[in-house]
């Protein structure tokens, strides 16, 4: 196995190389398979996105969507409700500012296009995690 990582960088690769022999003509055959492991490391901000049921992140990406930030600013009021994330090292509060600055963000940056894009991918990370997580 080969491990192919650089420090902070957001993926880390391993793969099994192809085991090749030659036949008498040349060619190579191979004889295993490829494994890769993609493991995706999120910063702060990203790892601070609640998982919410479906319904409110659904309600959050149309939020984002139509008035950027305000989806983000609601998900940060859902961490205090008890919503997982994927900083469980860091106490609530914490998370929940970092959920108001990213929301900050979107909506500073809206006017340049930029906030309103990522408050869209950012309602959609919510959906996605929260298609992720089954309630009961």
């Amino acid at each position: 196995f080969t491990k192919l990582c650089k420090g902070a960088d957001t993926r880390c690769l391993r793969a099994a190389f192809k085991d090749t022999d030659m036949n008498e003509k040349g060619v190579t055959s191979s004889t295993s398979g490829v494994v890769v492991q993609v493991r995706e490391k999120k910063g702060p901000l990203r790892a601070a996105i609640p998982y919410m049921p479906f319904p409110v992140a659904v309600i959050c990406l149309f939020l984002n969507t139509f008035v950027p930030g305000l989806g983000t600013f609601v998900s940060a009021f859902t961490v205090l409700c008890g919503a997982r994330t994927d900083l469980p090292d860091r106490h609530m509060c914490c998370v929940f500012w970092l959920n108001i600055a990213a929301a900050f963000i979107q909506i500073l940056t809206a006017i340049v296009m930029v906030g309103w894009i990522m408050s869209i991918f950012w309602g959609m990370d919510m959906v996605i995690l929260a298609s992720m997580c089954h309630y009961v």
